[in-house]
């Protein structure tokens, strides 16, 4: 027997359903998961959020062809002599204003004494652009610069990479007081991270070497991190530069760590302490005889 035909829904009936529709494509549970930000945030997907953490910078890394990497760790307050020097002259003009302001005056000193670690500036950026002419010259994309993606030294190290032509990566990370992307990184390797852990992981994936400028605590961090992967054989040897002999000198007594038995005496063959950029070069080159490996 045939299905007798459905009788046509009263208009309002069917706008009413039509409504209820589409309330149900926009509530929270329709959402696809892949889309779906709230429940991504939920703690139970922390282990998704580490993995696609890992994966995109990984993917796209090896569809880019980079094959190995130079990290360059330093202070994102050291400023280039231009960029210290407007700063200075802003201080002076609103100390000018109000010649009684402490917090100027205490600025005035500060900026005072940064004048001596411009140079490490223009060390980061020149040391960037010998390693990225040297050894990307052949078309290759070996030892390409990596930074933390931020300003100071990072920004330094991108734009030597940038004003030779070579690429050059930045591992920017979310921050309470928001990190900018500096301007000289490589649009396609222009990378930002919610944990930290991964954001070490992936500097170190490729790290062929490690090159620490003056800096903070975000330097000690990583330095001494990567010293101990390498003492206790968790990583490969690769060449570990600290760069500024009178800064790494009073800012960690190495030789009192080995003298007191902290550390062992052949542990202060791990690093070399370099004061300029072609110095640490050379360091590089002599540990892989001149060719960076494949």
């Amino acid at each position: 027997m045939a299905d007798a035909p459905r009788k046509p829904l009263p208009p309002l009936r069917e706008k009413e359903l039509a409504g209820r529709v589409q309330t149900l494509r926009d509530s929270e549970p329709f959402r696809l998961a892949t889309n779906d930000p709230d429940f991504l945030e939920h703690g139970d997907l922390r282990s998704v959020r580490l993995q696609l953490e890992y994966l995109k910078p990984e993917w796209t890394m090896s569809k880019e062809g980079i094959s190995s990497t130079v990290i360059v760790f330093g202070s994102a307050r050291l400023r280039s002599k231009e960029q210290l020097e407007a700063q200075w002259t802003l201080n002076q003009e609103a100390l000018r204003k109000t010649p009684e302001d402490k917090a100027l005056l205490a600025r005035s000193q500060k900026l005072d004494r940064q004048k001596k670690y411009t140079r490490y500036y223009d060390e980061a950026r020149k040391f960037s652009a010998i390693v990225s002419t040297r050894f990307q010259e052949e078309g290759r994309r070996d030892f390409v610069i990596v930074t933390g993606g931020g300003p100071g030294i990072m920004e330094a190290a991108n734009r030597g990479a940038d004003e030779v032509g070579a690429r050059s990566i930045g591992l920017n990370i979310a921050l309470p007081r928001e990190q900018h992307p500096n301007p000289y990184i490589s649009p396609e390797l222009c990378f930002q991270f919610r944990y930290f852990a991964l954001r070490k992981m992936h500097f170190l994936i490729r790290a062929k070497a490690l090159v620490a400028f003056p800096g903070g605590f975000g330097t000690f961090d990583e330095v001494l991190e990567i010293l101990t992967l390498v003492q206790t054989k968790k990583v490969d040897p690769l060449p570990i530069i600290l760069m500024g002999k009178d800064y790494w000198s009073r800012a960690v007594d190495f030789e009192f760590l080995a003298s007191e038995g902290f550390i062992g005496q052949d542990d202060l063959d791990l690093f070399s302490i370099v004061d300029n950029a072609e110095t640490a070069v050379s360091v590089i080159s002599d540990f892989y005889d001149g060719n960076p490996p494949r």
